[in-house]
């Protein structure tokens, strides 16, 4: 089973910035040969996370809003949540270690 949750502009704030447990949101596209990539990436990232720091898809075309409010430009873009803050990013594909750091910085 899957530790990653897929949000929407409806569900994001309960989910995100109203959960007690910090977020790795991926803002993620279809057609994003990058998100493609980074995907087994995060989700060996969630398994290792699991209960600690959640991570979290949402799809930045048809969640204009929330892509909108957070001034999402590119995909993939990552955002490190604590609460309703975002407190770190990184953009397009990276290492493994990239995404382990930004977890071990929310902890």
């Amino acid at each position: 089973m899957s530790q990653i949750l897929s949000v929407d502009d409806a569900s994001f704030e309960a989910e995100v910035a109203q959960h007690a447990l910090p977020a790795l949101v991926d803002f993620w596209g279809d057609h994003c040969p990058a998100c493609i990539q980074i995907s087994p990436i995060l989700a060996a990232v969630a398994e290792a996370y699991a209960g600690r720091v959640r991570v979290i898809k949402i799809h930045a075309a048809e969640n204009p809003a929330t892509s909108a409010r957070y001034g999402i430009r590119a995909m993939p873009t990552i955002l490190a949540f604590r609460g309703d803050q975002v407190v770190g990013q990184l953009v397009g594909a990276r290492p493994k270690s990239d995404f382990t750091d930004l977890a071990d910085r929310l902890l």
